[in-house]
């Protein structure tokens, strides 16, 4: 223990410690859900089959992907024995694959266990219904922040303790090349669990949707309708789980990538440990920020994005605060990277402003496309694209203003390689408050499945008026996370991809990354590509499996005799079924896009290809990320807002329109769009571990 205490700096210790907060804080915030009624029966059950349907669910997923993480651990392996990589890089990957996936259950077992509590808990109130959902969201967020920081103190502990003998600027490059290696793990896993749970999610939905509202002329959430319970077992494998894997990985992308490069800046083993203590005060942060969340009884939706909000501001203003006392007493002299580390955090919150004003029904684009289904869906879709198009401009405009200040302002136009570690911590900025940003995503499932358990054990009207306020504001604080997600991996990539050209620079000196060079013009066209051959295989497998899961509720409305007067109960297990197989088998093929392509590209192009196929990805993927996640929440919110009785209310022409408009929009928004940001780190990192592979073979040395 002693010698651990003398390879490493003092302050690294509050990592841990940071660590355990956060975890013993989801614990609390679990315990306290807990103590709340699951209600009456009918409501008990209710949320059993969503339980049951949600493990089996991913206890099919994680056995296809521990098959594939087998394959790549082996290949790993040999690459490792063979000098192309350091010994531990497979075991990292395998580690952070597994943190990841249990980040994603955990989370997902919290959000199971709660939708009926928090059902139950608006039969009396709207803050009581609040807090329950919220504390369940928070337990996602605050175990993604606590096992990201255990593991990477443990990885950080162990390789200083292995590579001890070596001179400390040689064992800074160990250290820090084998932990970068370590988002490869959690960026694969987190892909499977983003594009299958989307896949899963997506086609419930619109399947439910489609023969539900439009042809039936039911509810949402009938419980007549057999696919009511996949609909709400897909928002948890989907949008809890998936979520929950995805943010973790983005969390641990931004700060390994920035380790490296504060180890190619000459930063020593300060700046190293600088974004894990970063990340530790964050979680100090969003422990204060929860408890601000309140709200009164009938509020409205203002004051309910309100309360979600102050938590976040908050948090984010403490943490500026403490970055600066950080930045003061543990990196001094450089006390310029506090500007970068701000310009992070104000980015994240002026995105959440953009996606909330392009997606909330408050605000005039989501009220225009609610208008626009006077005239039908057609116009209900043109008018969707044409908002989330325009969406896409203030977030761009807002990440290319944090890029610069976060380059130029601690000295990156006379030291790149300053520049680059700042826009590194101006990403770790951005997530620093991720406990109490993904709990506010999180939160949305939530309250949409209390929503489903409230319609389907039909409770008072006023219990669903009071879910349904909850889930209308979950579905933008749903769009902002991932307009955050989205924008901190735009940060994340361009970080990494300076990590990659840092490493290449040690071992090939023909790097040429002119606009010029053949190489990098066609890796950027292949990778402004990459993105949109995704979206379209993502997109179609939601298409298919939607239509199995419409065939199987044409059956059995046609089938099981008094199912639609409500004299006989559906098969749900069904529905469950065909969308848990479908899902299984179709988000195999773009998973692996990832990894395939920057490796074919390597060896073809060289890495001066690889850059351009990794800067094109960012690039596009960022746009068309933004841009799908905002379509898709508008329209949601369009439906809704017709929903609360505004321009028809529920079945009108009007209504039905916006459901066409909803379900396009629902891979938009859960499949496609939030797995974008996966797809772009995921092949950074790719490239940054298969490096040296790829300088063996590739054509052109």
């Amino acid at each position: 223990m002693f010698l651990l205490f003398w390879l490493v700096p003092i302050e690294f210790w509050l990592v841990p410690i940071g660590s355990l907060l956060s975890l013993l804080f989801a614990f609390y915030l679990s315990r306290t859900t807990k103590k709340f009624d699951e209600g009456t029966e009918i409501m008990q059950q209710i949320a059993q089959a969503i339980r049951e349907g949600a493990r089996a669910y991913l206890k099919r997923q994680y056995r296809v992907v521990a098959l594939i993480f087998a394959i790549i651990f082996i290949i790993l392996l040999i690459l490792a024995i063979n000098k192309m990589l350091p010994i531990f890089v497979p075991f990292t990957f395998l580690t952070g694959g597994f943190f990841s996936a249990l980040s994603g259950f955990i989370g997902m077992t919290q959000a199971t266990d709660s939708s009926a509590r928090t059902a139950n808990a608006a039969r009396t109130s709207l803050n009581s219904a609040l807090r329950v959902a919220f504390s369940a969201g928070g337990v996602m967020g605050f175990v993604v922040v606590g096992l990201s920081l255990l593991d990477l103190s443990w990885w950080f502990l162990l390789l200083n303790w292995f590579y001890r003998g070596v001179p400390t600027t040689e064992r800074i490059f160990a250290v820090t090349a084998t932990m970068v290696c370590y988002g490869m793990g959690a960026s694969f896993q987190a892909l499977f669990a983003r594009v299958g749970g989307g896949i899963f999610t997506k086609a419930a939905d619109v399947g439910a949707d489609l023969v539900g509202k439009i042809e039936a002329d039911i509810p949402e959430d009938d419980p007549r309708n057999p696919a009511t319970i996949a609909d709400n077992v897909g928002d948890n494998v989907g949008d809890v789980a998936g979520m929950g894997a995805d943010l973790y990985e983005s969390y641990v992308g931004s700060i390994v990538a920035s380790m490296a490069l504060a180890a190619a800046a000459g930063f020593g083993m300060t700046g190293i440990i600088l974004p894990l203590i970063l990340a530790a005060a964050g979680v100090v942060s969003a422990v204060i920020g929860t408890f601000l969340i309140q709200t009164k009884e009938d509020a409205s939706q203002g004051a309910l994005l309100f309360a979600l909000r102050k938590g976040v501001w908050s948090a984010s203003i403490l943490m500026a605060i403490l970055s600066a006392i950080i930045i003061r007493f543990i990196f001094p002299g450089h006390f310029n990277f506090y500007w970068s580390i701000l310009a992070g955090l104000v980015c994240g919150v002026f995105i959440g402003f953009s996606t909330e004003f392009f997606t909330s029904d408050t605000y005039v684009p989501t009220r225009n496309i609610a208008q626009s289904s006077k005239t039908g869906p057609a116009t209900v879709i043109l008018e969707g694209l044409s908002v989330g198009m325009l969406s896409v401009s203030p977030p761009v405009i807002a990440v290319a203003l944090a890029i610069i200040a976060a380059y130029y302002l601690p000295g990156g136009a006379q030291r790149p390689e300053y520049g680059l570690f700042g826009v590194a911590i101006a990403a770790v900025g951005m997530l620093s408050t991720l406990c109490i940003t993904l709990a506010t995503d999180a939160y949305g499932p939530v309250a949409d499945n209390a929503g489903g358990n409230a319609q389907m054990a039909d409770l008072p009207e006023e219990v669903r008026k009071r879910t349904d306020a909850l889930d209308a504001i979950g579905n933008t604080t749903a769009a902002t996370g991932k307009g955050f997600a989205i924008g901190s991996a735009a940060l994340t990539v361009l970080a990494l991809v300076a990590a990659y050209r840092s490493q290449i620079l040690i071992f090939f000196e023909g790097l040429d990354l002119r606009i010029a060079n053949p190489q990098v013009i066609i890796g950027l066209f292949i990778g402004a590509m990459m993105p949109y051959v995704f979206c379209s295989q993502t997109i179609k497998a939601v298409g298919r499996t939607a239509g199995l899961i419409v065939i199987e509720v044409r059956r059995q409305f046609k089938e099981i005799k008094g199912l639609l007067e409500g004299k006989a109960k559906p098969d749900y297990a069904q529905a469950v079924h065909i969308c848990t197989v479908a899902a299984q088998k179709q988000m195999v093929v773009p998973s692996l896009m990832a990894i395939i392509v920057p490796i074919i590209i390597g060896i073809l192009l060289g890495p001066n290809g690889v850059i351009g196929l990794l800067v094109g990805a960012m690039v596009a993927g960022f746009v068309v990320a933004l841009m799908m996640a905002n379509t898709g929440g508008a329209w949601d919110n369009a439906k809704k807002y017709i929903e609360k009785g505004e321009l028809g209310g529920k079945g009108s022409p009007e209504h039905k329109a916006a459901v066409v408009g909803d379900t396009v929009g629902d891979p938009f928004k859960d499949t496609a769009g939030p797995s974008l940001n996966i797809l772009i780190k995921l092949m950074s990192t790719v490239s940054i571990v298969f490096a040296g592979f790829i300088l063996r073979f590739t054509i052109f040395k």
